[in-house]
């Protein structure tokens, strides 16, 4: 496949150069209909000038928060460090068409401050990373040592009532 494959490691390289970045889950019917005409258009991604990437966001949580992920497939062009959602149809002419033609150069740029690279985006990658811990800590409290869900919730709580007492003085 000449389609790269990105996580919260190696990110850094769409900040660089020309991408076609989609955000995807193995589980989504949407995603697998269009992952044949990504695989086409990442074929022809040396001639077009661009690189082709892809992030699974079952697997990079942080990296989908980054890029503020809420519907799937996710598609953004990145020129520069200059990140643009695009939102046309998902045919392999259409994915061409928005790169040879630079129809992105007519669709708004992410605002500063939600661009990936924003303090303010570093920030929500950290808060969805926090969460996959709290999930991952109460799947091994509940499934691996047996305890109660709802004891689980209540350790928790406290933790969080702790950590509020702690941080107030």
């Amino acid at each position: 496949s000449r389609v790269q494959v990105l996580g919260g490691s190696n990110w850094s390289l769409v900040l660089q150069g020309q991408w076609m970045l989609e955000f995807y889950a193995p589980w989504c019917a949407a995603c697998q209909q269009i992952e044949f005409t990504w695989e086409s258009f990442a074929k022809e991604s040396e001639h077009l000038g661009i690189t082709v990437g892809k992030v699974d966001v079952t697997q990079e949580p942080g990296l989908s928060g980054r890029f503020f992920v809420t519907t799937l497939p996710t598609i953004y062009h990145a020129n520069d460090g200059v990140f643009r959602r695009y939102r046309g149809s998902r045919t392999l002419e259409d994915l061409q068409d928005y790169v040879m033609e630079r129809k992105w150069k007519s669709v708004e740029p992410v605002a500063g401050w939600r661009s990936p690279s924003s303090i303010i985006m570093h920030g929500m990658a950290g808060l969805f990373h926090f969460s996959g811990w709290v999930r991952q800590t109460h799947a091994y409290l509940t499934d691996t040592l047996g305890i109660h869900v709802w004891i689980s919730y209540t350790i928790f709580i406290l933790a969080t009532l702790l950590i509020g007492l702690i941080l107030g003085l």
